[in-house]
């Protein structure tokens, strides 16, 4: 049995997001319980050199929008990197999943072959979709999603690994 690229990326992207915001329902309710000001959960990164919990949740949405539009061959959205609370942080996740969602599996599948480019640290790479998605996208998009996971569990709040996976489809 094979696998096909939308199978092996839009249904990955859109079940970890919402594992992720319901992972965010837990660290604003964490907050709250315990009175801590939002704005320390979501400015705190595990060390000094990682970025914080706004900006790992901002990147694992762009990887989730990115990816499955460039194997498309659409632009996807474009997000101003503004939010500021935990609710703003979910509204972006629900936008990305909105947009992801209108992606038809016939603009995805075949796209083992595209050539993707990615311009990074000014300089431009080419892979193909399939190495795209597999070597870059998946990974940076996982890397995100557990530091996010982990910074909110450094901080108390009492998650796992069951909630990180959620239910297996």
């Amino acid at each position: 049995m094979t696998i096909s690229m939308y199978q092996a990326s839009v249904p990955v992207f859109v079940k970890t997001l919402g594992n992720l915001a319901q992972i965010l329902d837990k660290g604003a309710a964490f907050a709250a319980a315990k009175k801590i000001d939002p704005t320390v959960l979501l400015a705190y990164r595990l060390a000094p050199d990682m970025l914080s919990l706004t900006r790992q949740v901002q990147i694992a949405s762009d990887h989730a929008k990115r990816a499955p539009a460039r194997l498309a061959g659409v632009e996807p959205p474009v997000y101003e990197d503004n939010e500021a609370s935990f609710a703003e942080l979910k509204a972006r996740i629900e936008k990305t999943l909105a947009f992801v969602n209108t992606l038809p599996p016939g603009k995805i599948d075949g796209s083992e072959a595209r050539e993707i480019t990615l311009k990074i640290g000014g300089n431009s790479q080419t892979l193909s979709g399939q190495t795209y998605l597999l070597h870059n996208a998946l990974p940076n998009f996982f890397f995100h999603v557990t530091t996010a996971y982990a910074i909110l569990r450094h901080c108390g709040v009492e998650i796992g690994k069951k909630d990180f996976i959620g239910q297996v489809p």
